[in-house]
């Protein structure tokens, strides 16, 4: 059975709620938006206004966890000044899911590198959740999505760390690199099986940049955005997208796919799907 993904090629705060209500779930209960809120200098991440027509609707909390890199993410006072400075208290709660310890400890049971995920301990607060994504490459993953969003992104810390190290943090930049993709794809599968399907995805293409949100100096978007997809399968979308840039006619998309391609970004959904959690083979339901 193939997975739906839906997808609009019109790029709005508006559209992002259509999307979401065209999964035809209801998330229950005490809802976490897992989103990028943006590395300062950074250019090229979404802004509050963008995403608030749907977090409204869902009166959910903006979940972030700090990094385990130099920056101004990197500890809970300076993250929770950066978040204020980029507006997201404006219009919305927001948790730092590890701003004190200790971490949540997840059980990875069929993990093929890491057999725990370490995540911010707020996590026990919510009862599902929302995971927007700003589709875009990576200087490590090769691109950013869904994906990423569950691994890196819901984990403290430490726990960003242990993934990038493939199970050993000290070895945070200097792990094998396709260990820590499959660490990655390890570590989103438990955040799935945490939320039992009250779960769901919705990836943006636009401001695509070979670049993440998590880098203070970026590279402009490469080439021009695409759209919003949405789906309850987080392989299938982010499959999905990095089809859409293949298919793309637009000549910057060659400097996108070399970014995947050199850090063999494929590879963390091929991982994730070999672990069951989601489908490569989806149902493009164009709007």
């Amino acid at each position: 059975m193939k997975s739906k993904v839906y997808f609009t090629r019109n790029i709005t705060p508006e559209k992002v709620l259509e999307m979401y209500e065209k999964l035809n779930i209801e998330l229950p209960g005490n809802i976490a938006i897992k989103l990028h809120s943006g590395e300062q200098g950074n250019q090229n991440f979404l802004k509050p206004d963008f995403w608030k027509v749907i977090i409204d609707k869902l009166q959910g909390t903006v979940v972030e966890c700090n990094t385990a890199y130099d920056g101004e993410r990197n500890t809970t006072e300076k993250h929770k000044k950066l978040i204020k400075r980029h507006g997201w208290n404006t219009y919305f709660k927001v948790d730092l899911m590890d701003a004190e310890g200790p971490d949540m400890e997840l059980d990875i049971q069929n993990g093929k590198v890491i057999k725990k995920n370490y995540v911010g301990k707020h996590l026990k607060n919510y009862d599902s959740m929302l995971v927007l994504s700003h589709f875009k490459g990576h200087p490590m993953g090769g691109y950013g999505g869904a994906l990423k969003q569950l691994s890196i992104g819901v984990a403290s810390s430490y726990g960003k760390a242990y993934i990038h190290g493939a199970g050993e943090p000290k070895k945070i930049w200097t792990a094998e690199h396709d260990l820590f993709l499959e660490s990655m794809a390890d570590a989103a599968s438990s955040i799935v099986n945490y939320f039992h399907g009250n779960i769901a995805y919705i990836n943006v293409m636009k401001n695509m940049s070979v670049d993440c949100d998590c880098c203070a100096v970026a590279e402009d978007p490469c080439m021009k955005d695409i759209g919003i997809l949405a789906s309850l399968d987080p392989i299938a979308i982010d499959q999905a997208c990095i089809d859409l840039v293949y298919q793309s006619n637009d000549p910057g998309k060659d400097h996108l796919i070399e970014r995947i391609e050199t850090r063999n970004g494929i590879h963390t959904i091929e991982a994730a799907a070999a672990l069951g959690y989601g489908s490569r083979e989806y149902e493009l339901i164009e709007l």
